[in-house]
């Protein structure tokens, strides 16, 4: 099925029967992808005194309470709420939800005991294009992405210049296959998410970081439609299903 689509004044169209799912669905498992020190996510019926909601235990219905972080256990999507004091919602940061996006991918850079993924690479792999949203899939890209346990890994992280060459080149939307565009043990200083929200000189409250997305080997690098669906959560950052679709 195709669709014309009309972004910034510009006409595109997109084959809609092929949608290409990156996000990372959440399971009740030690098996889901974690970060951030925290114990897999909790998924379990409600019990009311002697009624359990589950269908296997006599209930009419299944009816389970979900406990997760949306940082911790798998694709979000977050807002400049992130990092300030005032309050941000990620449901008030996004007012559109189709992009053009740009796919790379990068082994990051040897830096001492560090990855870095370097403004010089960014530059790169860009190569002249100006998209609105810029997704990183960092190589080597291996499927243990959809169960590993990131905490105390030092996972690979964007530099800050990087961040803000993205930043000043207009790109508004940022995704990533790591838990955070920052390094793990950092002290706090959230280097790329602040440069790229440029917070606090003049804070950019329209642009999101996605992070723990997953991108298949078969996915090639280019350019893409990106349907950013983020869940409607009143909060600074929600799980989210990032959607590419291919160009006609």
């Amino acid at each position: 099925m195709k669709a014309t689509i009309k972004i910034k004044e510009e006409l595109f169209t997109v084959d809609l029967s092929d949608p290409i799912d990156i996000s990372i669905p959440m399971k009740a498992s030690n098996e889901n992808p974690s970060a951030w020190y925290l114990k897999p996510p909790a998924i379990k019926p409600v019990q009311l005194e002697e009624w359990i909601g589950s269908v296997e235990a006599g209930a009419a219905v299944n009816f389970n309470n979900i406990w997760f972080n949306p940082h911790a256990h798998g694709t979000h999507t977050e807002c400049l709420g992130h990092i300030t004091k005032d309050f941000h919602s990620i449901n008030d940061a996004i007012t559109n939800f189709f992009f053009t996006a740009e796919l790379i991918s990068v082994a990051p850079e040897d830096h001492g005991v560090d990855r870095i993924i370097s403004l010089d690479q960014i530059k790169d792999l860009l190569n002249g294009t100006n998209p609105q949203a810029v997704i990183i899939r960092t190589l080597p890209n291996t499927e243990d992405k959809l169960s590993k346990d990131y905490s105390h890994t030092n996972w690979p992280y964007i530099s800050e210049a990087a961040a803000v060459y993205l930043r000043e080149l207009g790109v508004e939307h940022l995704l990533i296959d790591l838990p955070s565009v920052d390094k793990e043990k950092d002290d706090g200083q959230l280097l790329a998410h602040r440069a790229f929200w440029n917070h606090p000189d003049n804070p950019k409250r329209g642009s999101t970081i996605t992070e723990f997305i997953y991108v298949d080997n078969k996915v090639v690098d280019g350019t893409y439609l990106l349907n950013l669906q983020v869940a409607p959560f009143h909060n600074d950052a929600a799980p989210s299903r990032p959607v590419l679709y291919q160009f006609i």
